[in-house]
């Protein structure tokens, strides 16, 4: 019998464990088949929401972020890549940090047009993986665009600021319930699992969801 169950994601493009959070959690509904149809929904979180246009270099970032050294920044982003290899995802070589508040405003509409996991998608693969800008609007429609959003659309709804208030509420809900760190899943409107989890954590995570279910 399938079972379904509703995923709320609260994640951010800027964030690596979000993309390794995300490739496991599929990873782990690909085990259980057709004992469980997901539906996954995107929610907004921002790391840098005061981050500039320009972005920002990103051994800069995490040295004054979190007071890490060149070292400590090289290891963990080995260690990021081999765990993302691990879950089918390939980080590439990532220099700056960005503003990611356009595309939150676009993978609000990719919600509404049905498109939004493929967006999350592409647009955690031209970042994490490409090292494009994410707060680039050409990188956005680019990335809209493959997943057969339509482009002019999607331009005109970066250029014209649609979606922020709705972005921003959705920012302010997920901070009263308490998510201060991401990628934080919570299934079921019940209980919530944080961090780039491994596939088998997410899979038993799940299995249990659906027994108490």
């Amino acid at each position: 019998m399938t079972q379904p169950l509703r995923i709320d994601f609260v994640s951010d493009i800027a964030c690596p464990w979000c993309a390794i959070g995300l490739s496991s959690l599929q990873l782990a509904l690909s085990r259980l088949g057709d004992t469980v149809d997901a539906h996954i929904v995107m929610h907004p979180f921002e790391l840098n929401p005061q981050m500039g246009a320009d972005g920002e270099a990103i051994a800069d970032y995490l040295g004054r972020k979190y007071g890490r050294t060149q070292a400590q920044i090289a290891q963990t982003q080995a260690m990021i890549r081999e765990r993302g290899a691990g879950v089918g995802f390939a980080f590439g070589p990532r220099t700056r940090v960005y503003n990611t508040f356009d595309a939150h405003r676009l993978l609000h509409w990719a919600g509404i047009e049905g498109r939004q996991l493929p967006l999350k998608l592409a647009l955690l693969r031209a970042y994490h993986g490409e090292g494009k800008d994410p707060s680039s609007h050409d990188v956005l429609v680019e990335a809209a665009e493959s997943v057969g959003l339509d482009a002019a659309q999607a331009r005109h709804i970066l250029q014209s600021g649609g979606y922020a208030g709705e972005v921003r509420a959705e920012e302010r809900e997920y901070q009263a319930m308490g998510i201060q760190s991401v990628p934080s899943i919570i299934f079921d409107n019940r209980y919530l699992v944080t961090g780039g989890q491994p596939v088998e954590a997410f899979e038993q995570a799940i299995r249990q969801i659906l027994a108490d279910q």
